[in-house]
């Protein structure tokens, strides 16, 4: 079977955007391929957290993954920093990538907007080369991601290829990012030009996987819209609306075209008191679940145990490496 690797950050609540970006392929991947799943809190800390907050947001993550339906039976759950492999490997990264590649990254240029270049964590410069270290450290074969990762997922094949013809041995397997097409990229509800964020200021800009059922009617009859009431997807001239289209194709399965007629002549107000429905349906179940699993010992009996494994894998693609590099004895 073909081998999978993702992770996501412990930083804030998901949103549906998540969900529907990457969250989901999880599930879907794990019943013909080698899944392998990780919380990864080494990103988070290159920007400032709360300790107490980062640790119980790891096991938030952990537990999310469960209630969603990620299966620790048929996939790997693990935490990154708990595997050593990934800082030693994203140390090697870092010194076989260059600054030029490193300094064009869009996440970088986003997240050090409105700094001096004295002040900038130089985490989120190498960033990158720690992901990169995350996926090459299992022999994945294939990455699901939501389509804002398109340019580390680049990076992290282009430096499988540099290490794999400088030493001319198959040093990496070169990974192919796996994305989301309808559903993928889900706007912010307050402003449908901007991408969700688990960080915006407005919290009903989002949608949180764990909102309650009154926040999540709130968001969503608040979205922005347009004055001409005309369910219609257009994103250059109807961008709210047609960004609530596409969540409620996402959640309902319902093709856009077919939602277009269904709603034709009938008004936002109609539209978006089914889109609440739709949407309390698709994220209500995973919510109580995440409720019985997050203070349960399962989860922590899973975490151990995908440590473990994942640690015998990582450990004996990073012998091969350092092998190749020549480094260690």
């Amino acid at each position: 079977m073909k081998r999978v690797f993702s992770g996501v950050q412990p930083t804030g609540n998901l949103h549906i955007g998540n969900y529907l970006g990457a969250l989901r392929q999880f599930i879907e991947l794990q019943d013909d391929h080698e899944c392998i799943y990780c919380v990864v809190d080494m990103h988070s800390i290159t920007l400032p957290q709360d300790p107490k907050e980062l640790r119980s947001h790891i096991l938030d993550i952990a537990a999310l993954y469960m209630a969603i339906g990620i299966d620790p039976k048929k996939s790997i759950m693990f935490v990154q920093s708990e595997v050593s492999a990934h800082a030693e490997l994203g140390w090697i990264l870092t010194c076989s990538s260059y600054m030029g590649e490193l300094s064009r990254m869009t996440q970088f240029k986003d997240k050090s907007k409105g700094k001096e270049n004295g002040s900038i964590p130089t985490g989120i410069f190498t960033y990158p080369t720690l992901m990169a270290a995350d996926i090459l450290a299992y022999d994945a074969d294939i990455v699901p991601v939501g389509n804002d990762q398109k340019q580390h997922i680049e990076l992290t094949r282009d430096l499988a290829i540099r290490i794999n013809n400088r030493f001319n041995k198959n040093t990496f397997v070169v990974p192919e990012g796996r994305f989301m097409k309808e559903g993928a990229r889900v706007m912010a509800l307050d402003d449908p030009t901007s991408k969700m964020s688990k960080s915006a200021e407005n919290e009903f800009s989002r949608i949180s996987i764990l909102d309650s059922d009154t926040k999540i009617k709130k968001a969503i009859m608040r979205a922005t819209t347009d004055s001409d009431a005309l369910v219609k997807f257009d994103i250059e001239n109807k961008p709210g609306i047609s960004n609530l289209l596409s969540i409620y194709s996402a959640f309902s399965g319902t093709p856009i075209s077919d939602l277009e007629k269904q709603y034709d002549g009938r008004g936002y107000g109609d539209f978006k008191k089914d889109l609440v429905e739709v949407t309390i349906n698709a994220i209500s179940p995973i919510r109580e679940k995440f409720e019985e699993i997050r203070n349960s010992h399962e989860l922590t009996k899973v975490l151990d145990d995908g440590r473990e494994r994942a640690s015998v894998i990582a450990e004996k693609v990073l012998a091969r490496v350092k092998n190749d590099f020549g480094i260690g004895r």
